[in-house]
């Protein structure tokens, strides 16, 4: 399975910032129990912490990217308190690809790089991260597509959000 353009132009800003990372090619996955056995099927497995991302907005159109560790239960009634957001529903398919450029089932904090803030601009988006990411040695996440998974060291990956131009907020949801 060959990368795809918008892939390969996320993994060039990646190399410039000077962030390793690797990928694993796999079926595309909608959810996180498809994910879970795509691992089993990858030759060496996919060590490290997985990812479950959510996209939400509240009432006043305020919309975050929360981006958490696979297993862990999200109540949406306070996570808005953990965002600082209004009561919180899921953001549209449309809102979505408009802001991430990305489509359901493939939500990553790499659609950050869709996403890039101007300098001097402030973001239209809250990217909240679950402190459980940042205490292992790898993240895993898709790279703007369900159909392969990017490891990258929790260190790393909040230096890519902030070169996006977001100051992650870093949040316990355990």
């Amino acid at each position: 399975m060959e990368s795809l353009p918008a892939e390969d132009a996320l993994f060039t800003f990646l190399e410039t910032l000077g962030i390793a990372t690797k990928t694993v090619r796999h079926a595309p996955v909608f959810t996180v129990e498809e994910a879970q056995a795509a691992r089993l099927g990858a030759e060496g497995g996919m060590p490290g912490w997985h990812t479950k991302n959510l996209f939400v907005r509240d009432k006043k159109k305020r919309r975050a990217l929360v981006v958490a560790e696979e297993s862990i239960k999200i109540d949406l009634r306070t996570l808005a308190d953990h965002i600082g957001l209004g009561r919180v529903s899921f953001g549209s398919a449309d809102s979505l690809r408009d802001m991430l450029g990305v489509e359901p089932g493939s939500v990553t904090a790499f659609g950050l790089f869709n996403a890039r803030v101007p300098e001097g601009e402030e973001p239209s988006l809250t990217v909240a991260i679950d402190k459980t990411l940042l205490s292992g040695p790898v993240v895993n996440c898709h790279p703007l597509h369900n159909a392969a998974t990017t490891a990258i060291a929790p260190d790393d990956l909040l230096k890519f959000i902030r070169a996006c131009g977001y100051e992650p907020l870093i949040i316990d949801l355990s």
